[in-house]
């Protein structure tokens, strides 16, 4: 554990054997008819790191003397949302990227512009309030593409910092070939400290998990190369894959049928494929034969404008997640609700381009919150994932395997809201290079126009701000 994070921590992740939430609302699953089941004035009871009991307001409850006993009247008791795919290190960004592009991203902000910018404490303390932001937003699990994997120490300090948190972080290690560094660190690098990572006893007993990103699957895969990552995969017994797979016009096309090819969708390892933006009709039966999942990050897509056509059809194998949280934000309540309507704004102007009246609403609100929940379980091939059941794991919206992670309404990592990790984050100022005539996938960069929202000269665009607690 980094000092700097001990001297925050302190003893406040520590837990009570047994948890008891009475007499609130709860948001509980129901196993027989896999759908949601409202409580009023329910309790739930968490023994160790799973729900033992949930129960209604006229069952009797026995709970022993080292019981924590939480009254909730007037609140509500979710399951934590799980954030399918999110670049955590990146919070070092927090408000340049606000009106960037994906051209820009990728030349300013990516995995491989970035290399060779941040020391490995800086990737620590980003990687630190990354999970932190999203464990205040209510996300207990995220699915972590990391691609910070520039050096043993950037790939371990990530990674470390995910440890620390008790979060249930799926940390992806990525690989690719990094030359922008000196010396670089190249595939076969990676590996090598891919096994050690993944060997050393320090990162095990944790709620994090390590698993493999990689983005080299299609459309002209370096086969060999996959080989080996795939044979880790499984000589570590990896829980998930993580690919980027954006169609159309753009360059990270590790399609379903990119898999197929390389015959891996019968792998008994799931993949989540990150955006699935231009998802072919082909690619969704794939998925659905083979049961792997996309994630569909709505805000991100509409920000970067590599958009999201057609993934509201393949909403039974697809979950959510946020993606790049230095835009926006990590919250993943945020993406369920614009995702929500964005699918029924897109199914209403079918209907209405044919000049009719729609009659009902296309998707509800069930639909979208175990998008952010339950489907995130059922990606990871995790049933007690997502869900307030009784045996279910307890990652509720303020514990991680029964561990207070917030209460009260405050992170309990002490320090934070006085500022010390924003403050050291803050220190951290990568210089970014500039991004000039750009071409995508053989494609030349065309100019979108721009909004003018300001009467008279000039347009409003305005520029950016670095702010921390209120200055600038």
């Amino acid at each position: 554990m980094h000092l700097f994070f001990a001297l925050l921590v302190g003893p406040g992740l520590a837990a009570a054997s047994s948890i008891l939430f009475q007499g609130g609302t709860i948001i509980a699953f129901d196993d027989q008819t896999e759908s949601l089941q409202v409580i009023r004035g329910g309790s739930v009871l968490v023994t160790d790191d799973r729900i033992a009991s949930v129960s209604g307001p006229e069952d009797r409850i026995s709970v022993g003397n080292d019981t924590e006993v939480v009254g909730i009247t007037g609140k509500i008791l979710a399951p934590g949302q799980i954030n399918t795919h999110l670049h955590t290190w990146q919070t070092v960004f927090k408000t340049l990227g606000s009106n960037t592009s994906l051209v820009d991203y990728f030349g300013r902000y990516g995995e491989f512009a970035a290399a060779g910018l941040l020391s490995a404490d800086d990737v620590y303390i980003s990687q630190l309030a990354g999970v932190l932001e999203s464990v205040n937003g209510g996300v207990t699990k995220i699915l972590d593409h990391a691609h910070h994997t520039w050096s043993n120490e950037t790939s371990e300090a990530g990674l470390q910092a995910s440890v620390d948190s008790g979060v249930r972080v799926y940390w992806g290690y990525t690989f690719h070939n990094i030359t922008a560094t000196t010396p670089a660190f190249l595939v076969q690098d990676q590996i090598a400290n891919f096994e050690d990572l993944a060997s050393n006893p320090a990162f095990k007993g944790s709620p994090t998990e390590i698993c493999i990103a990689y983005d080299g699957f299609g459309p002209t895969p370096n086969v060999a190369e996959v080989q080996a990552i795939m044979g880790l995969a499984e000589e570590f017994n990896i829980p998930v894959i993580q690919t980027h797979s954006v169609e159309g016009p753009w360059p990270l096309q590790n399609t379903p049928e990119a898999l197929e090819r390389l015959n891996l969708l019968n792998s008994s390892i799931p993949f989540v494929l990150s955006h699935g933006s231009f998802l072919s009709a082909r690619g969704h039966q794939l998925l659905r034969t083979h049961n792997h999942y996309i994630s569909i990050t709505p805000e991100s897509e509409f920000h970067y404008g590599h958009t999201q056509p057609t993934a509201h059809l393949a909403s039974d194998q697809a979950t959510l997640g946020v993606d790049t949280h230095f835009t926006f934000s990590a919250d993943m309540l945020s993406q369920t609700r614009l995702w929500l309507q964005t699918v029924r704004a897109t199914l209403y102007k079918a209907v209405l381009d044919r000049w009719q009246i729609h009659m009902h609403s296309p998707m509800s609100v069930n639909q979208a919150f175990l998008m952010s929940t339950r489907h995130g379980g059922l990606a990871l091939r995790r049933n007690d994932l997502g869900i307030i059941a009784p045996g279910a794991k307890a990652d509720l919206a303020v514990t991680v395997d029964g561990k207070w992670l917030k209460k009260g309404g405050k992170l309990l990592a002490e320090g934070y809201y006085e500022g010390r990790i924003q403050n050291r984050l803050i220190q951290t100022s990568p210089v970014l290079y500039e991004v000039g005539e750009s071409w995508i996938n053989g494609l030349s960069v065309g100019e979108v126009l721009t909004v003018d929202s300001k009467r008279g000269e000039g347009n409003g665009y305005g520029g950016l701000f670095l702010a921390v607690n209120g200055t600038q």
